[in-house]
């Protein structure tokens, strides 16, 4: 089997990232595109686009039957679905099957045993891997997920089955707010993912999220590409991870690593993956979940090992081997990426919404920024708030700090707030540098008070800088040179 045209049945900075290697590859691209995304800059460097009916989720990238037609139209042989929206929906997959268009990703059977998390949950049981308390079948009603709860002990969780990305999570400390969170967690979980089903497992105090990149081929032959940490977090949504973990000893990586293989290959799994695990703090680990797709995050591991995974998807998919053995996969250095999303962090991370005005991209040796920036981008509510990913590399963990620093220290973005000033906050912070993390990093370490002054310290030391910017905003508006791309 051998690709010409290759569709992306997704937006922003990740459909640019699978174009580019897909050019490489020297397939024929087609873009998808709402009406709000038609002057994205991956609609402009697709070799053809076409345009979805409506701005809501479900009106365009969630519309399987929309975007399988546009595919039959273009005559494309293979749909990429990226990460989100499509990208785990076993339906989906499988009517690409019927349609002989090559989806690439897991088989339907794969999504729907590893991207199921009640089933993932079981599967594991089954093989001996940890898991925390809690169920292996979908709540069917609040009472039911309260009687869970007493038997597991509080806190709990309550998360969608489908889907993942922080969406549909509620953590509940007592009996009182398990109605409320069973409510808002099915509701979150259908908008997203178009299935409410939820369950329940016992929450881990402050644990570490660490996870495992595989690849597997249809031939049988499963790998790792070893850890990355995800454990700065707000609302279970990661907005800093790196690789590798400074907490992982060679015999714990093996441990893990062997675990979340024997999980891939029981599930005869194709493609890119990630095994997902919590770490407590006396170093045991449980099984989280399976995200059977490329993961937000999945530039740091290409950092380390020099590997591009989504050529290694294109590979996978055409039918080939894996050319590579467990024993070649060696990681280099230390690389780091943090999420520049648009919130405000000076509020609680709440969503912001407006055009950006004005675009300074980082550069640099060893430093890659996967962006859909451009001047004049207008930031709505419709999707997910991520605007660009930044990523370096260096020789070990604080020189590549030091990296990052430099690189944020450089990016601008005039319109809206961004991650940008959190960031910065967490490369200047010691019990990051110290390497001592847990998921409740950004409720301990950036607390209200923490913020606030930071917050009057950052426009002090920023003001010089956005008033040169917006100088140069108002001249090139006076000059009528405002064109739309920095």
């Amino acid at each position: 089997m051998s690709f010409k045209k290759i569709l992306i049945a997704n937006r922003s900075e990740i459909a640019r990232r699978v174009l580019r290697s897909a050019h490489e590859c020297g397939y024929e691209t087609i873009a998808v595109a709402s009406p709000h995304d038609m002057t994205a800059l991956y609609v402009r460097e697709a070799s053809e686009h076409y345009t979805l009916t409506g701005n809501l989720p479900k009106e365009s990238y969630l519309d399987s039957e929309q975007i399988l037609a546009i595919a039959k139209k273009a005559k494309a042989d293979a749909i990429h679905p990226g990460y989100g929206f499509l990208s785990e929906n076993a339906v989906f997959s499988e009517a690409c099957s019927k349609a002989k268009i090559k989806f690439i990703g897991p088989t339907p059977e794969a999504i729907d045993l590893l991207g199921d998390k009640t089933k993932a949950r079981t599967l594991a049981k089954k093989l001996g891997v940890p898991t925390p308390g809690g169920t292996t079948e979908a709540l069917t009603n609040d009472e039911e997920a309260k009687q869970i709860a007493k038997k597991v002990g509080y806190p709990v969780m309550l998360k969608a089955a489908a889907g993942g990305g922080g969406k549909g999570m509620r953590i509940v400390e007592s009996e009182a707010g398990i109605a409320e969170a069973y409510l808002r967690a099915k509701s979150e979980a259908l908008s997203s993912f178009g299935d409410d089903r939820v369950y329940i497992e016992k929450y881990i105090t402050r644990p570490r999220h660490i996870e495992f990149q595989i690849l597997a081929d249809a031939h049988g032959n499963v790998i790792h590409l070893g850890e990355r940490e995800c454990s700065i977090q707000r609302r279970n949504q990661k907005l800093v991870e790196e690789s590798p973990s400074v907490v992982l000893t060679e015999a714990m990586r093996k441990e893990m690593g062997d675990a979340a293989i024997s999980l891939i290959r029981e599930a005869k799994y194709e493609g890119a993956g990630t095994v997902e695990f919590l770490v407590d703090a006396s170093n045991k680990f449980y099984f989280l979940e399976v995200n059977t797709r490329l993961q937000v995050e999945h530039p740091v591991t290409e950092f380390c090992t020099g590997l591009d995974l989504v050529h290694e998807q294109f590979q996978i998919a055409e039918g080939e081997k894996l050319g590579l053995k467990q024993s070649n996969i060696v990681s280099r250095g230390h690389s780091i990426e943090v999420r520049v999303q648009a919130e405000d962090v000076w509020n609680d991370f709440l969503p912001s919404l407006g055009k950006i005005s004005y675009v300074r991209h980082p550069g640099g040796a060893f430093v890659r920024n996967d962006s859909a920036l451009f001047a004049g981008l207008e930031v709505s509510g419709y999707y997910d708030s991520l605007l660009a990913k930044l990523i370096v590399w260096d020789i070990d963990r604080a020189a590549a700090i030091k990296r990052m620093k430099r690189a944020l220290e450089e990016m601008r973005i005039v319109g809206v707030s961004t991650t940008i000033p959190f960031a910065r906050f967490v490369m200047e912070n010691k019990t990051f540098f110290d390497g001592k993390l847990s998921t409740k990093f950004v409720e301990e370490e950036f607390t209200s008070e923490i913020r606030d002054a930071l917050h009057q310290t950052y426009i002090e030391k920023n003001t010089d800088a956005m008033l040169a910017v917006q100088g140069y905003l108002n001249q090139k508006r006076e000059r009528k040179l405002f064109v739309g791309v920095e």
